[in-house]
């Protein structure tokens, strides 16, 4: 039986009422009832905003997806090494790192994104911003690429709590960045499900980040992954499928979705993680 029609036979047998844990009814779950049991970090729908709820910390990450005309990629590349010579020698006075970039090499070709970790929440993004549109070198940079782009989209994230960290890897890897776009409401159900499904993946430390956007498109949420290679990735997923439990995770969020698309990254040359 392959994977989809595992997850439909599931999706199917468990009662709607049941399959979709709504933030209107988890409340009404008793804590030694079964569904209970499902949910490793159960939120409880209250007053506070999904943020505090979902992310422990008060950092916020920046997403830069850039895509680029495609006989000017070196050129892209070159400028945006030197701008982030240029944050990084001013880290302490900007508050900003960066904590990937890469460049797409399936999924959305000539497109390269950029993460960037600010440390202190939006206060210390307005700062950065004030300092980068004031500095001359910056902004020179900044005119010179956009030559060198067709368009860009900027993204304020925060990390969902039970995801690693996105600490640097050790060359040489892979990157698969798996996009989800959300129905409305729907972010405490994510977040219950895959605090469970990820216990199901931590042994193979494929797991680098995960977050859900605060500015930008909303109800979006992005997974990265690692891999070796290509085939590293396959054999991963399959073995994946294998452990108890992780199509039942699958069969619970599905519903919760709107729309997917997953892009395969190689890290830049100045990319902090490789």
């Amino acid at each position: 039986m392959n994977s989809l029609t595992r997850i439909l036979n599931i999706s199917s047998s468990i009662p709607k009422s049941t399959r979709l844990i709504t933030t209107t009814s988890t409340h009404q779950i008793s804590d030694d009832g079964w569904l209970s049991k499902l949910l490793v970090r159960r939120i409880e729908p209250t007053k506070e905003s999904h943020s505090r709820m979902l992310s422990d910390k008060e950092i916020v990450y920046a997403l830069h997806t850039h895509n680029i005309r495609p006989d000017s990629v070196d050129k892209y590349l070159k400028n945006y090494k030197t701008s982030v010579e240029f944050v990084t020698s001013r880290k302490a006075e900007l508050g900003c790192e960066l904590v990937g970039s890469w460049t797409v090499s399936v999924g959305d070709m000539d497109q390269a994104l950029h993460l960037w970790r600010y440390v202190g929440g939006f206060e210390k993004i307005d700062k950065a911003k004030i300092l980068f549109k004031e500095n001359p070198e910056y902004r020179t940079l900044e005119k010179e690429r956009g030559n060198f782009v067709r368009s860009r989209h900027l993204q304020y994230l925060l990390a969902f709590s039970f995801w690693p960290n996105g600490e640097p890897r050790e060359p040489h890897n892979i990157y698969e960045i798996r996009s989800y776009s959300l129905k409305p409401g729907t972010m405490i159900e994510w977040g219950n499900n895959w605090a469970r499904g990820l216990t199901y993946r931590r042994s193979q430390n494929e797991a680098f980040a995960g977050y859900f956007s605060q500015i930008g498109r909303l109800y979006n949420v992005h997974h990265i992954w690692c891999y070796k290679n290509l085939q590293a990735r396959r054999e991963t997923r399959e073995s994946t499928w294998r452990n108890p439990g992780w199509d039942e995770c699958v069969a619970y969020t599905v519903p919760l979705i709107r729309e997917m698309h997953c892009r395969i990254l190689e890290p830049t040359e100045f990319s902090p993680t490789q």
